[in-house]
Protein backbone atom coordinates (compact mmCIF):
# COMPACT_ATOMS: atom_id res chain seq x y z
CA UNK A 1 0.00 0.00 0.00
CA UNK A 2 1.46 3.31 -0.79
CA UNK A 3 1.68 5.65 2.32
CA UNK A 4 2.44 9.13 0.37
CA UNK A 5 1.74 10.20 -2.92
CA UNK A 6 5.54 11.29 -3.45
CA UNK A 7 6.50 7.47 -3.42
CA UNK A 8 3.21 7.12 -6.44
CA UNK A 9 5.11 8.67 -9.23
CA UNK A 10 7.42 8.18 -11.52
CA UNK A 11 8.42 11.29 -12.92
CA UNK A 12 11.60 11.54 -14.88
CA UNK A 13 14.77 12.07 -13.26
CA UNK A 14 15.59 16.08 -13.21
CA UNK A 15 11.31 16.95 -13.55
CA UNK A 16 10.07 19.78 -11.54
CA UNK A 17 6.63 19.85 -12.03
CA UNK A 18 4.25 22.55 -11.16
CA UNK A 19 1.44 22.36 -13.62
CA UNK A 20 -0.70 19.99 -12.10
CA UNK A 21 -4.14 21.96 -12.56
CA UNK A 22 -3.31 21.99 -16.47
CA UNK A 23 -2.92 18.48 -16.71
CA UNK A 24 -1.04 16.18 -14.11
CA UNK A 25 1.60 13.42 -14.45
CA UNK A 26 0.35 9.72 -13.92
CA UNK A 27 1.02 7.67 -10.92
CA UNK A 28 3.07 4.46 -11.66
CA UNK A 29 -0.04 2.70 -10.70
CA UNK A 30 -1.98 4.21 -13.05
CA UNK A 31 0.89 4.14 -15.87
CA UNK A 32 0.71 0.25 -15.07
CA UNK A 33 -2.65 -0.08 -15.38
CA UNK A 34 -2.71 1.41 -18.51
CA UNK A 35 -0.14 -0.89 -19.71
CA UNK A 36 -1.42 -4.09 -18.51
CA UNK A 37 -5.08 -2.89 -21.19
CA UNK A 38 -2.76 -2.21 -23.73
CA UNK A 39 -1.16 -5.18 -23.66
CA UNK A 40 -4.72 -7.17 -23.00
CA UNK A 41 -6.14 -5.98 -25.78
CA UNK A 42 -3.67 -6.18 -28.18
CA UNK A 43 -3.14 -9.77 -27.64
CA UNK A 44 -6.76 -11.17 -26.54
CA UNK A 45 -9.09 -8.53 -28.14
CA UNK A 46 -11.98 -8.35 -26.12
CA UNK A 47 -11.33 -12.08 -24.58
CA UNK A 48 -10.98 -10.35 -20.77
CA UNK A 49 -13.78 -7.77 -21.55
CA UNK A 50 -16.04 -8.66 -18.47
CA UNK A 51 -12.37 -8.58 -15.92
CA UNK A 52 -11.94 -4.78 -17.42
CA UNK A 53 -15.60 -4.32 -17.17
CA UNK A 54 -15.35 -5.53 -13.63
CA UNK A 55 -12.45 -2.28 -13.20
CA UNK A 56 -14.79 -0.02 -14.30
CA UNK A 57 -17.46 -0.55 -11.01
CA UNK A 58 -14.36 -0.33 -8.61
CA UNK A 59 -13.00 2.92 -10.23
CA UNK A 60 -17.13 3.71 -9.34
CA UNK A 61 -17.07 2.62 -6.22
CA UNK A 62 -13.83 4.67 -5.20
CA UNK A 63 -14.94 7.70 -6.88
CA UNK A 64 -17.89 7.61 -4.94
CA UNK A 65 -15.90 7.16 -1.63
CA UNK A 66 -13.88 10.05 -2.24
CA UNK A 67 -16.76 12.32 -1.95
CA UNK A 68 -18.94 10.27 0.23
CA UNK A 69 -21.68 9.13 -2.74
CA UNK A 70 -23.25 6.63 -3.25
CA UNK A 71 -22.27 4.27 -6.21
CA UNK A 72 -25.59 4.58 -7.91
CA UNK A 73 -25.27 8.83 -7.98
CA UNK A 74 -22.00 8.72 -10.03
CA UNK A 75 -21.84 8.71 -13.62
CA UNK A 76 -17.95 8.02 -15.21
CA UNK A 77 -18.02 10.11 -17.94
CA UNK A 78 -15.13 11.57 -20.51
CA UNK A 79 -14.74 15.03 -19.03
CA UNK A 80 -15.93 17.90 -16.83
CA UNK A 81 -18.02 19.65 -19.68
CA UNK A 82 -20.10 16.52 -20.18
CA UNK A 83 -21.28 16.67 -16.76
CA UNK A 84 -21.73 19.81 -17.05
CA UNK A 85 -23.36 19.64 -20.46
CA UNK A 86 -26.15 16.56 -18.66
CA UNK A 87 -27.19 19.56 -16.20
CA UNK A 88 -27.29 22.07 -18.53
CA UNK A 89 -29.07 20.24 -21.96
CA UNK A 90 -30.85 17.58 -19.79
CA UNK A 91 -32.77 20.05 -17.23
CA UNK A 92 -36.70 20.77 -17.90
CA UNK A 93 -35.76 24.33 -18.65
CA UNK A 94 -38.86 27.28 -19.64
CA UNK A 95 -38.65 30.41 -20.64
CA UNK A 96 -37.67 32.73 -18.48
CA UNK A 97 -35.98 30.62 -16.45
CA UNK A 98 -32.42 31.84 -15.76
CA UNK A 99 -28.67 30.70 -14.67
CA UNK A 100 -26.32 32.52 -12.15
CA UNK A 101 -22.42 31.98 -12.63
CA UNK A 102 -19.81 34.14 -11.54
CA UNK A 103 -17.73 36.13 -13.98
CA UNK A 104 -14.22 34.63 -14.77
CA UNK A 105 -15.53 30.95 -14.91
CA UNK A 106 -13.43 28.75 -17.11
CA UNK A 107 -15.07 27.95 -20.43
CA UNK A 108 -16.52 24.56 -19.58
CA UNK A 109 -19.12 26.31 -16.76
CA UNK A 110 -19.80 29.30 -19.31
CA UNK A 111 -20.04 27.90 -22.78
CA UNK A 112 -23.13 25.29 -21.98
CA UNK A 113 -24.88 27.83 -20.30
CA UNK A 114 -24.63 30.52 -22.86
CA UNK A 115 -25.66 27.72 -25.19
CA UNK A 116 -28.98 28.12 -23.30
CA UNK A 117 -30.31 31.13 -24.76
CA UNK A 118 -32.02 29.98 -28.01
CA UNK A 119 -34.21 28.35 -25.29
CA UNK A 120 -35.29 31.36 -23.36
CA UNK A 121 -33.25 31.28 -20.56
CA UNK A 122 -31.36 34.08 -18.94
CA UNK A 123 -27.20 33.41 -18.03
CA UNK A 124 -26.89 35.99 -15.36
CA UNK A 125 -22.61 36.55 -15.16
CA UNK A 126 -21.90 38.66 -11.53
CA UNK A 127 -19.11 40.13 -11.34
CA UNK A 128 -16.47 38.96 -8.64
CA UNK A 129 -13.96 40.90 -6.63
CA UNK A 130 -10.30 40.55 -8.33
CA UNK A 131 -9.14 36.72 -7.45
CA UNK A 132 -11.16 36.00 -5.55
CA UNK A 133 -15.44 35.37 -4.96
CA UNK A 134 -17.96 36.88 -3.33
CA UNK A 135 -20.76 34.58 -2.31
CA UNK A 136 -23.67 37.28 -1.44
CA UNK A 137 -23.20 38.74 -4.82
CA UNK A 138 -23.97 35.23 -6.33
CA UNK A 139 -27.12 35.16 -3.86
CA UNK A 140 -28.47 38.69 -4.36
CA UNK A 141 -28.28 38.15 -7.86
CA UNK A 142 -30.79 34.69 -7.45
CA UNK A 143 -34.51 35.62 -8.27
CA UNK A 144 -38.10 33.56 -8.18
CA UNK A 145 -36.79 31.83 -11.79
CA UNK A 146 -32.85 31.11 -10.22
CA UNK A 147 -33.38 27.24 -11.33
CA UNK A 148 -29.19 26.83 -11.05
CA UNK A 149 -26.08 28.36 -9.51
CA UNK A 150 -22.90 26.74 -10.77
CA UNK A 151 -19.79 27.58 -9.62
CA UNK A 152 -15.92 26.11 -9.16
CA UNK A 153 -14.81 24.74 -6.51
CA UNK A 154 -11.25 26.58 -6.79
CA UNK A 155 -10.90 29.14 -9.65
CA UNK A 156 -8.64 28.12 -12.73
CA UNK A 157 -6.28 30.99 -12.88
CA UNK A 158 -5.96 32.74 -9.62
CA UNK A 159 -6.49 29.49 -7.03
CA UNK A 160 -9.34 30.81 -5.09
CA UNK A 161 -11.52 27.91 -3.06
CA UNK A 162 -14.79 29.33 -2.83
CA UNK A 163 -16.87 28.08 1.10
CA UNK A 164 -18.75 25.48 -0.40
CA UNK A 165 -20.89 24.69 2.56
CA UNK A 166 -21.85 28.72 2.38
CA UNK A 167 -22.61 28.78 -1.50
CA UNK A 168 -24.66 25.60 -1.57
CA UNK A 169 -26.68 27.07 1.21
CA UNK A 170 -27.23 30.46 0.16
CA UNK A 171 -27.96 28.72 -3.56
CA UNK A 172 -30.71 26.66 -1.55
CA UNK A 173 -32.03 29.67 0.31
CA UNK A 174 -32.90 31.04 -3.12
CA UNK A 175 -34.70 27.91 -4.48
CA UNK A 176 -32.17 27.11 -6.79
CA UNK A 177 -29.95 23.88 -7.61
CA UNK A 178 -26.19 24.10 -6.79
CA UNK A 179 -23.69 22.62 -9.68
CA UNK A 180 -20.20 22.48 -8.82
CA UNK A 181 -17.49 22.20 -11.32
CA UNK A 182 -14.64 20.58 -9.04
CA UNK A 183 -11.98 19.63 -11.14
CA UNK A 184 -9.55 22.02 -9.48
CA UNK A 185 -10.13 20.60 -6.33
CA UNK A 186 -10.83 16.78 -5.83
CA UNK A 187 -7.79 15.82 -4.97
CA UNK A 188 -6.90 18.28 -3.26
CA UNK A 189 -9.22 18.53 -0.42
CA UNK A 190 -11.99 16.58 1.04
CA UNK A 191 -15.17 16.46 0.18
CA UNK A 192 -18.59 15.23 1.77
CA UNK A 193 -21.69 15.48 -0.64
CA UNK A 194 -23.57 14.31 2.58
CA UNK A 195 -22.87 17.06 5.00
CA UNK A 196 -22.22 19.69 1.65
CA UNK A 197 -25.69 19.04 -0.07
CA UNK A 198 -24.53 20.07 -3.71
CA UNK A 199 -26.51 19.19 -6.02
CA UNK A 200 -24.78 18.83 -8.87
CA UNK A 201 -20.56 17.61 -9.61
CA UNK A 202 -18.34 16.89 -11.99
CA UNK A 203 -14.37 16.75 -12.80
CA UNK A 204 -12.17 14.78 -14.47
CA UNK A 205 -9.41 12.72 -13.26
CA UNK A 206 -6.51 14.78 -15.31
CA UNK A 207 -5.59 16.82 -12.81
CA UNK A 208 -5.08 17.03 -9.15
CA UNK A 209 -6.39 13.25 -8.98
CA UNK A 210 -3.39 12.57 -11.24
CA UNK A 211 -5.22 10.61 -14.04
CA UNK A 212 -5.07 10.33 -17.52
CA UNK A 213 -7.64 12.36 -19.85
CA UNK A 214 -10.87 11.43 -20.70
CA UNK A 215 -12.05 9.92 -17.21
CA UNK A 216 -13.91 11.40 -14.83
CA UNK A 217 -16.83 11.83 -12.75
CA UNK A 218 -20.48 13.57 -12.68
CA UNK A 219 -21.98 13.39 -9.22
CA UNK A 220 -26.05 13.71 -8.98
CA UNK A 221 -27.76 13.45 -5.76
CA UNK A 222 -30.10 10.45 -5.76
CA UNK A 223 -33.17 12.86 -5.66
CA UNK A 224 -32.70 14.58 -9.18
CA UNK A 225 -32.32 10.91 -10.70
CA UNK A 226 -35.35 11.76 -13.09
CA UNK A 227 -35.32 15.46 -13.20
CA UNK A 228 -32.76 15.40 -15.99
CA UNK A 229 -33.49 14.09 -18.96
CA UNK A 230 -30.45 12.20 -20.65
CA UNK A 231 -29.39 13.71 -23.61
CA UNK A 232 -27.20 10.97 -24.92
CA UNK A 233 -28.96 7.44 -24.80
CA UNK A 234 -27.71 4.42 -26.06
CA UNK A 235 -27.29 0.48 -25.61
CA UNK A 236 -25.61 0.93 -22.17
CA UNK A 237 -28.61 3.51 -20.53
CA UNK A 238 -30.84 0.65 -19.95
CA UNK A 239 -31.24 -1.54 -17.53
CA UNK A 240 -30.83 -4.26 -20.24
CA UNK A 241 -27.47 -3.52 -21.32
CA UNK A 242 -25.74 -6.01 -23.28
CA UNK A 243 -29.37 -7.49 -24.00
CA UNK A 244 -28.96 -6.57 -27.54
CA UNK A 245 -31.87 -7.86 -29.08
CA UNK A 246 -34.42 -6.68 -26.14
CA UNK A 247 -35.71 -3.63 -27.02
CA UNK A 248 -37.38 -1.87 -23.97
CA UNK A 249 -36.36 1.57 -23.36
CA UNK A 250 -36.09 1.44 -19.59
CA UNK A 251 -33.53 3.96 -18.23
CA UNK A 252 -31.25 2.83 -15.36
CA UNK A 253 -32.25 3.57 -11.90
CA UNK A 254 -29.21 5.30 -11.55
CA UNK A 255 -26.78 7.49 -13.14
CA UNK A 256 -25.20 5.10 -14.91
CA UNK A 257 -28.19 5.81 -17.36
CA UNK A 258 -25.37 8.92 -18.52
CA UNK A 259 -23.08 6.34 -19.68
CA UNK A 260 -24.74 5.75 -23.20
CA UNK A 261 -22.15 4.12 -24.77
CA UNK A 262 -18.34 2.23 -24.94
CA UNK A 263 -16.69 3.52 -21.89
CA UNK A 264 -13.13 5.19 -22.06
CA UNK A 265 -11.75 1.78 -20.98
CA UNK A 266 -8.40 2.43 -20.64
CA UNK A 267 -9.03 5.81 -19.20
CA UNK A 268 -11.06 4.44 -16.56
CA UNK A 269 -8.61 1.38 -15.59
CA UNK A 270 -5.68 4.11 -15.02
CA UNK A 271 -8.05 6.52 -12.94
CA UNK A 272 -9.04 4.33 -11.14
CA UNK A 273 -5.58 3.05 -10.06
CA UNK A 274 -5.08 6.57 -9.18
CA UNK A 275 -8.08 7.09 -6.92
CA UNK A 276 -7.19 3.87 -5.18
CA UNK A 277 -3.73 5.70 -4.40
CA UNK A 278 -5.90 8.44 -2.59
CA UNK A 279 -7.73 6.24 -0.61
CA UNK A 280 -4.80 4.49 0.61
CA UNK A 281 -2.71 7.40 1.36
CA UNK A 282 -5.99 9.48 2.34
CA UNK A 283 -7.12 12.98 1.16
CA UNK A 284 -7.01 14.39 4.67
CA UNK A 285 -3.45 13.93 4.64
CA UNK A 286 -2.26 14.97 0.89
CA UNK A 287 -4.59 17.89 1.69
CA UNK A 288 -2.33 18.72 4.77
CA UNK A 289 1.37 17.97 2.69
CA UNK A 290 -0.29 20.57 -0.29
CA UNK A 291 -0.21 23.23 2.53
CA UNK A 292 3.03 22.85 3.54
CA UNK A 293 4.43 22.56 0.15
CA UNK A 294 2.13 25.61 -1.09
CA UNK A 295 3.31 27.56 1.84
CA UNK A 296 7.01 26.50 1.41
CA UNK A 297 6.52 27.81 -2.57
CA UNK A 298 4.84 30.98 -1.38
CA UNK A 299 7.30 31.49 1.29
CA UNK A 300 10.14 30.92 -1.42
CA UNK A 301 8.50 33.40 -4.33
CA UNK A 302 8.26 35.92 -2.12
CA UNK A 303 12.03 35.47 -1.00
CA UNK A 304 12.93 36.42 -4.82
CA UNK A 305 10.28 39.33 -5.11
CA UNK A 306 7.15 37.72 -5.96
CA UNK A 307 4.39 39.46 -5.95
CA UNK A 308 1.58 36.99 -4.56
CA UNK A 309 -2.19 37.18 -6.14
CA UNK A 310 -3.88 34.44 -4.41
CA UNK A 311 -5.76 34.15 -1.49
CA UNK A 312 -3.59 31.85 1.08
CA UNK A 313 -6.42 32.02 4.21
CA UNK A 314 -6.94 28.88 6.10
CA UNK A 315 -10.66 28.61 4.00
CA UNK A 316 -9.81 30.12 0.63
CA UNK A 317 -6.11 28.56 -0.69
CA UNK A 318 -5.18 25.91 -2.32
CA UNK A 319 -3.03 24.26 -4.67
CA UNK A 320 -2.70 27.14 -7.41
CA UNK A 321 -0.50 29.87 -6.75
CA UNK A 322 -0.75 32.81 -9.18
CA UNK A 323 1.65 35.57 -8.93
CA UNK A 324 3.89 38.51 -10.73
CA UNK A 325 7.66 38.59 -10.78
CA UNK A 326 8.75 42.63 -11.52
CA UNK A 327 10.27 43.05 -14.61
CA UNK A 328 10.23 39.23 -15.98
CA UNK A 329 7.36 38.13 -18.42
CA UNK A 330 5.70 35.15 -17.56
CA UNK A 331 5.53 33.41 -20.82
CA UNK A 332 9.07 34.17 -21.98
CA UNK A 333 10.30 32.84 -18.22
CA UNK A 334 7.70 29.89 -18.74
CA UNK A 335 9.53 28.25 -21.94
CA UNK A 336 13.03 29.51 -21.07
CA UNK A 337 12.17 27.37 -17.45
CA UNK A 338 10.72 24.53 -19.59
CA UNK A 339 13.97 23.72 -20.97
CA UNK A 340 15.75 22.96 -18.01
CA UNK A 341 12.78 20.69 -16.86
CA UNK A 342 10.79 22.66 -14.83
CA UNK A 343 7.31 23.01 -15.85
CA UNK A 344 4.51 25.72 -14.50
CA UNK A 345 2.34 27.70 -16.47
CA UNK A 346 0.40 31.76 -17.18
CA UNK A 347 -2.67 32.75 -16.83
CA UNK A 348 -4.52 36.36 -17.32
CA UNK A 349 -0.94 37.65 -17.82
CA UNK A 350 0.45 36.39 -14.50
CA UNK A 351 2.68 33.42 -13.60
CA UNK A 352 1.05 30.29 -12.16
CA UNK A 353 2.16 27.66 -10.88
CA UNK A 354 0.39 24.62 -8.86
CA UNK A 355 2.19 21.97 -7.18
CA UNK A 356 0.90 19.28 -5.38
CA UNK A 357 1.74 17.25 -2.15
CA UNK A 358 4.80 15.09 -4.16
CA UNK A 359 6.58 18.09 -4.70
CA UNK A 360 10.09 18.28 -2.86
CA UNK A 361 12.05 20.85 -1.10
CA UNK A 362 14.47 20.00 -4.90
CA UNK A 363 11.84 20.66 -6.83
CA UNK A 364 11.24 24.20 -5.35
CA UNK A 365 14.67 25.31 -5.19
CA UNK A 366 14.93 24.08 -8.88
CA UNK A 367 11.72 26.71 -9.54
CA UNK A 368 13.12 29.43 -7.94
CA UNK A 369 16.94 28.87 -9.78
CA UNK A 370 14.79 29.19 -13.14
CA UNK A 371 12.68 31.92 -12.10
CA UNK A 372 15.74 33.71 -10.70
CA UNK A 373 18.11 33.46 -13.96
Amino acid sequence: MTSSLREAMRLDAGVAYFDNAAVAPLTAAAYEAILRWASDISGRGDARWPQWRTEVEKTRRIAASLINADREEIALTHSTTEGINFVAEGFPWQPGDNVVIPVGEFPSNLYPWMMLESKGVELRKVAMPENSLDIERLGNACDSRTRIVSCSWVGFSHGYRVDLNRLTEVTHQAGALMMVDAIQGLGMFPLDVKATPVDFLSADGHKWLLGPEGAGIFYLKREHLDLLRPINVGWNSVATAGEFGHECMDLRKTAGRYEAGTYNMVGLAGFGASLQIFQDVGIEKISQQLKEVTDDVVSSLQSIGAIIHSHREDNHWSGIISFDLPGKDPLSVKLAASEKGVYFNTRNDHFRVSPHAYNSSEDIQKLLEVLSD
